[in-house]
């Protein structure tokens, strides 16, 4: 497909943006649904297709349960019983339950999970049956599915990727400390959104961003057009350096916090609402337009908030050169 072409399919792409589930979630799914054939394997005591003389029950397929969490809904295969009736973890322990499966997904992903952990879970989970061999398979697989994750080669051609960092505190050896965790989402030329990269890092600098981005070109990317990020001065550079000709955005949401920081607390709703009308415009002419005359009516009022919206302005509106021509 030619670059131009490319270009053009980019805003069917942005919304299909939030349309694939999370690679997360899905990890989350798997979770849920081993914990649950412990379960089940302990109240009949027996596995799945087991020969047990010892069997008390038997299973009878399965039934959908819908399960919300803060990662998104899932619908679990839930295990029947045919006496007796079994009721999951998840609907017994809910609260308890969705925030300590959260944290295991979550340090599988940064750390990796020890079986310790995955036993700990079983039990805060009221699972007090699961045996060693149980956990330590569970553990390996859930380990595995991380390593395949973070390993797995990627397409050559990503149009736009999103790059931003959190905070969280990872143990490391014998100490637990607050480290930047690097993510990089992107899609790709079909519309998929896909998590590239979930990666710890000791320092945000322009060096480990370096190292983040030549990673992901060492499992296949060769090509974006468009990588939104704040403005780290570290992160720009590692971007400008790492993906030589592609476009550089000032993510929307960074820049109005940067330039919201500068206005009364009393003022900021109505603020806000004005100022986000500039990245609402039909093209780029307009949303100038639309700024000049929004720095006009306040620059005596909030100077600084002015400054920082004048300072970085053009970084904010580079998405509007992928926009799909309109009828």
């Amino acid at each position: 497909m030619a670059y131009s072409n490319n270009r053009l399919n980019l805003e069917k792409m942005q919304l299909k943006f939030l349309a694939d589930e999370d690679p997360m979630l899905s990890m989350l799914k798997w979770l849920c649904e081993q914990l649950m054939e412990v379960e089940v394997a302990a109240k009949i005591n027996a596995s799945k297709s087991e020969h047990n003389p010892e069997r008390t029950g038997y299973r009878s397929g399965y039934r959908v349960r819908r399960f919300d969490t803060r990662l998104g809904t899932m619908y679990l295969f839930v295990p029947k019983i045919r006496k007796g009736g079994y009721i999951p973890f998840f609907v017994t322990e809910k609260k308890r339950s969705e925030a300590a499966l959260m944290n295991v997904i979550h340090e599988a992903y940064i750390n990796g999970v020890s079986t310790r952990k995955i036993e700990k879970l079983a039990k805060s989970l009221g699972i007090d049956s699961i045996s060693r061999s149980q956990v330590s398979q569970i553990t390996k697989e859930l380990n595995d599915q991380v390593t395949a994750f973070r390993q797995r080669p990627l397409q050559e051609t990503y149009p736009v990727l999103w790059v931003d960092s959190l905070y969280e505190k990872i143990r490391v050896g014998h100490q637990v400390k607050n480290l930047a965790v690097a993510v990089v989402v992107g899609i790709d030329e079909n519309g998929k959104r896909d998590i590239l990269a979930i990666e710890p890092m000791y320092e945000e600098s322009e060096t480990t961003y370096q190292n983040l981005f030549e990673n992901l070109k060492e499992r296949g990317l060769k090509n974006t057009w468009l990588v939104i990020s704040d403005a780290h001065k570290g992160l720009v550079n590692a971007i400008q350096k790492s993906f030589i000709g592609c476009s550089w955005q000032r993510c929307k949401v960074h820049f109005m916090r940067n330039i919201l920081a500068h206005v009364p607390a009393k003022s900021k709703l109505e603020f806000a609402k004005k100022l986000k009308q500039i990245w609402l415009q039909p093209d780029i002419e307009s949303a100038r337009t639309y700024a000049s005359s929004f720095m006009d009516t306040y620059e005596h009022q909030y100077p600084t908030a002015i400054e920082v919206l004048e300072q970085g302005l053009e970084d904010s509106l580079q998405f509007y050169a992928f926009k799909l021509n309109r009828p």
